[in-house]
């Protein structure tokens, strides 16, 4: 076997493929002066290369014609036998970069996106979806597995997501297929070890650790002879997974990533505190249909790989009879396996995600800073993905990977789009959760099925108040309801000023279940409820919660309730960042099935709360003295 470069027919390279050396054009970046830092090369030898000016790399005339780039294919050879046929799987590759790597000897630096989506997914079916219709802790009615994905099976060009904006900067782009998708070999195993070393490998390769060919069974060798061996990762959802799981494989060569809106845990996607609870717009979904969706690998190897890993990892370890967290779960969450972790990590995400909820950015960012890597957070006030203005992904990438100190070490931690602000205009903090943060303690008072009191004064006589269990009311419709037997809502007194919640809201809870099994979800919204057409989801909804009370001891091992006993428990909602307008009422509403998200028992279960027992911690900027100016 021999190294080789693409020949020109790999490249698909369009127009002229011949032209002048630039000289004297290699300002890697400008120094304090204004002058600019050379390699030390002589001046007729300079090949033109990324230019940085006020800390970014810019857009070069020379490299913007995209007729010009060099793009071609090939694959990574892994260390991983993943679909079982006896070779080690081979990871489908393209790239795309600036002509003077091939004919001027420039090198470049690398921008890297993988999916299991480039290649098509099985639609958005919720036939092929479990039946949420079920009574808690039963076994659940099988589900429907949908057809084959029809397959992309299309060469050269996998993606040209992120070409525009980083090769006219002087940086190649380089896409992957994930294991078991597209022309990768593999199976998809949603966040199994071969889907940290599948990038890992395209990694090693672009750094010359590893073995790349210009087929997919061939002998013949292709290198990343262009590449610096610098690399920084992105990608917004479970493209957002991947760059993470790269990292924490510790690869040398992944300097930097950019995670969006990243699934860091499928058991914190798929379950909440020992519940069984859907992603948000995806009510039925488990790890095995995500699976079924994007599995559009070799045809040949589907029945292999629908076995094992399908029908005996996930139809084994996912127990979503009880919702318990396993050593199957486990596997698939990244927060045990930072150790290794190097890159420096810019994290984004959504406060309103309820696909990906916010707290999968949160619990990486706050584990990564405390261990020491280089870490900011950047959130907004909408929705799922959403990533950082281009210029603080530029600044962070040619820091990162061109070395070029402009400062951003140096900047706030934190992030934050306030409401109404554009995503480009971000106010900083020095950290998130805001530092001038600290816990208030709320009580409640019932006025049941009405609206009882929220407050900080802690009622002195024992109450207990009761909700009827029914999935057919959206929360919603409960949070708007003014009278319902299907939640209880505590809210505060008028608002005079704002108030700046940041951070986690907790919630303990004393309660009673009429069967052995109940769901138990909690939602803050601000009141009266918007009901204008242009009302945006925080202006109600501040944040979210769901628990199980059978993991009220350990959230490895279900422990059915005794009807009538009264239990305790606690747990967090989702991280949050929100300034409660005044004039508003802040509302704590507790009911059991979220029609959403949870599953759907009989309905009937009485869920009854000890108020006394029970309290609301938030968190607010100025503390317990602000909030009570505010009231």
């Amino acid at each position: 076997m021999h190294a080789v470069r693409p020949t020109i027919v790999s490249l698909l390279l369009v127009g002229a493929f011949m032209v002048p050396r630039l000289l004297n054009a290699n300002p890697i970046a400008d120094g304090p002066d204004g002058a600019s830092e050379s390699d030390g090369a002589s001046e007729d030898a300079k090949l033109i290369g990324p230019v940085v000016k006020d800390g970014e790399t810019q857009v070069v005339d020379a490299f913007k014609d995209s007729d010009r780039w060099i793009r071609h294919d090939l694959w990574v050879e892994t260390t991983f036998d993943s679909d079982g046929d006896g070779d080690l799987d081979r990871m489908h590759v393209d790239v795309t970069r600036p002509y003077q790597t091939e004919y001027e000897g420039m090198q470049v630096p690398v921008i890297y996106v993988s999916s299991p989506y480039f290649a098509g997914t099985a639609g958005s079916g919720t036939e092929f979806f479990w039946d949420p219709r079920q009574e808690l802790g039963a076994k659940p009615p099988q589900r429907t597995v949908g057809p084959d994905i029809e397959r992309k099976d299309q060469r050269l060009i996998i993606s040209k997501r992120h070409t525009s904006d980083w090769v006219p900067r002087g940086f190649a782009v380089v896409h992957s297929s994930s294991p078991g998708t597209g022309l990768s070999d593999g199976c998809p195993t949603i966040g199994g070890k071969n889907e940290s070393l599948a990038p890992k490998a395209v990694i090693d390769w672009l750094c010359g650790r590893a073995t790349g060919f210009l087929s997919r069974d061939g002998t013949e060798e292709v290198t990343a002879f262009w590449s610096t061996g610098k690399v920084g990762m992105t990608g917004t959802s479970y493209n957002g997974t991947i760059p993470l799981a790269a990292a924490t494989t510790g690869v040398e060569g992944l300097k930097a990533i950019v995670p969006v809106a990243p699934n860091t845990s499928y058991y914190h996607y798929y379950r909440s505190n020992g519940l069984v609870r859907a992603p948000g717009g995806y009510q039925g979904e488990d790890i095995d249909v995500l699976y079924d969706y994007v599995h559009s690998g070799d045809p040949a190897r589907d029945e292999y790989c629908d076995c094992e890993v399908r029908d005996k990892q996930m139809g084994q370890g996912m127990a979503r009879d009880t919702g318990d967290y396993n050593a199957f779960w486990k596997s698939r969450d990244y927060l045990h396996q930072l150790g290794d972790v190097k890159a420096a990590v810019l994290m984004s995400h959504g406060f309103n995600d309820w696909n990906v909820m916010p707290e999968h950015s949160f619990r990486i960012y706050d584990a990564l800073r405390k261990q020491g890597v280089p870490s900011r957070i950047y959130y907004h006030q909408n929705g799922h993905g959403g990533p950082p203005p281009l210029k603080m992904i530029n600044r962070w990438f040619t820091h990162h990977l061109l070395g070029v100190d402009n400062g951003i070490d140096k900047e706030p931690k934190a992030w934050i789009v306030r409401e109404g602000d554009k995503p480009e205009k971000p106010t900083a903090y020095d950290d998130y959760p805001n530092p001038k943060a600290s816990a208030v303690t709320l009580h409640l008072s019932g006025n049941a099925p009405g609206q009882g009191k929220l407050s900080l004064d802690r009622v002195a006589t024992a109450s207990t108040e009761t909700l009827v269990d029914n999935f057919s009311f959206s929360g919603e419709s409960l949070a708007q309801a003014e009278y319902t037997e299907h939640r209880l809502m505590y809210v505060t007194a008028e608002l005079k000023q704002a108030v700046h919640l940041s951070g986690i809201a907790r919630l303990k809870i004393q309660l009673a279940s009429s069967k052995p099994a109940v769901n138990l979800s909690a939602w803050l919204v601000s009141l009266p409820w918007d009901v204008n057409k242009k009302a945006r989801i925080h202006d109600n909804i501040i944040t979210r919660g769901w628990a199980d009370p059978q993991n009220r001891l350990s959230l490895t091992e279900s422990s059915p309730l005794i009807p009538g006993r009264f239990y305790s428990l606690s747990f967090d909602f989702q991280p949050d960042d929100q300034v409660i307008a005044k004039g508003q009422r802040i509302g704590l509403m507790i009911f059991a099935s979220d029609r959403d998200y949870t599953l759907h028992p009989d309905p009937g279960t009485e869920l009854t709360v000890d108020l006394s027992e029970t309290q609301l911690t938030l968190p607010i900027v100025g503390g317990l003295a602000k909030f009570r100016e505010a009231l």
